[in-house]
C-alpha cells in the first residue's frame, strides 16, 4: 500500500530543494526524520512536514504500522514563477523571478492492499 502527500507551490527554489530531498530518498521513516531534524535548510522544514503528512495518511487511512514505512518515492518539481520587477540604473528595470515547488512524498510499507 501506496500513500503519498505534496504541497503545491511551496516558495522555495527547485534545485535548493532538490539537494535536501537526495538524502532523504529510499530511507526508512525514522532515519529520514532524524535527516531532517539536524539538517539546518528552508528545504527540510518543509520536506520534513510534508514527510509527516505522508506518514499519517498512511497510519490514519489504511492502517500501517509506522516503524514498517518506507520512502518509496520522492520529488521535487517546478511551480509557478512569479515575477517581480526592480528598478535598475538609469531607467532600467530588472526582472526578479521568484521560483517555487512542488514537494510530493510517497511511502510504503512493501504490502500489498488486501479488499
Amino acid at each position: 500500500m501506496e500513500t503519498y502527500a505534496k504541497h503545491n507551490t511551496a516558495m522555495i527554489k527547485p534545485r535548493l530543494a532538490r539537494m535536501t530531498m537526495d538524502l532523504i530518498r529510499g530511507k526508512d521513516v525514522e532515519t529520514a526524520r532524524g535527516i531532517l531534524e539536524n539538517t539546518n535548510t528552508k528545504a527540510s522544514r518543509l520536506i520534513i512536514k510534508v514527510l509527516n503528512s505522508a506518514v499519517a495518511n498512511a497510519v490514519n487511512n489504511f492502517g500501517a504500522n509506522e516503524s514498517d514505512l518506507v520512502i518509496s518515492k520522492c520529488f521535487i518539481n517546478p511551480g509557478p514563477i512569479y515575477k517581480r520587477i526592480q528598478f535598475a540604473s538609469r531607467g532600467n528595470v530588472d526582472r526578479h523571478d521568484k521560483r517555487t515547488s512542488h514537494i510530493v512524498v510517497y511511502v510504503t510499507d512493501n504490502k500489498e492492499e488486501t479488499k
